[in-house]
């Protein structure tokens, strides 16, 4: 395949997968390792993709992708974390879930659970489960993130205040190898930060495409929360926190 070919499907492919590493791309196209890191940094230098160890991600700036971008997204691993991460989640228990492609995965793998009384600041979140009859949904206030569906700021802040959960499922846009979990909006930010506060258990979910990423705005440290469900292993520095500071690492199978 001719290199004016090959690039817009290396784009694709980093787009739907998160990463694109050299030696998958050499089995992909047939060629050699040394023509995919031509393609690579000239993608890069034309700043479509950000080249990383053994391969190239999605460019990393100070706005997040498209919604409908990260819905699709590596997919598979979330719904992989997802069937996980409930398992982790008992009936008859609060429950937040917030604003996240992840965190809509794991509302559509709550519909085995029963008595739970799930609050969100994501209306996504809100109508996939307002048909599940076993199931009380309440919803935040807030200012409307019309890109997205979700609700942030500072009405939403005051919302989650007057609760406590049980159980606070969050997601976020990047995380650190020094083991901070960061996003992009400071609205966003601030709810999920006292989304934290208010739970007795926090869990993050993020897929392996988070290791690499960047974003500007740090909710919490993997030291604060209780869990982390992810499909691949964290880099050494998040385990090395995790084991110390006692938050767990679980691995989802695949499926």
């Amino acid at each position: 395949m001719v290199q004016t070919l090959r690039k817009p499907e290396i784009i694709e492919i980093a787009r739907r997968e998160g990463k694109v590493t050299v030696e998958r791309l050499v089995d992909y196209f047939g060629v050699t390792p040394q023509t995919i890191r031509r393609d690579l940094t000239e993608l890069a230098d034309s700043g479509q993709l950000e080249r990383v160890h053994g391969g190239a991600i999605l460019p990393s700036t100070t706005m997040n992708i498209g919604y409908m971008e990260r819905q699709e997204l590596n997919q598979p691993a979330k719904v992989d974390i997802a069937r996980e991460c409930v398992k982790h989640i008992p009936n008859d228990c609060s429950v937040f879930l917030n604003i996240g492609t992840t965190t809509e995965a794991v509302a559509a793998e709550l519909h085995r659970h029963t008595g739970l009384l799930v609050v969100t600041n994501n209306l996504n979140i809100a109508n996939r489960l307002s048909v599940d009859t076993d199931l009380e949904v309440a919803v935040t206030g807030g200012t409307l993130r019309k890109a997205d569906g979700g609700l942030v700021g500072a009405i939403a802040r005051e919302s989650v205040s007057g609760f406590r959960f049980d159980y606070a499922v969050i997601g976020c846009s990047a995380l650190h190898p020094g083991g901070d979990v960061l996003d992009f909006d400071m609205r966003e930010v601030g709810v999920s930060q006292t989304i934290i506060d208010r739970s007795d258990k926090v869990i993050l979910v993020a897929d392996e495409s988070k290791f690499d990423r960047k974003a500007p705005i740090k909710i919490a440290t993997l030291a604060e929360l209780d869990m982390f469900v992810t499909d691949k292993r964290p880099p050494a520095e998040c385990v090395a926190l995790c084991e110390q500071a006692q938050t767990q690492i679980v691995i989802a199978r695949t499926t």
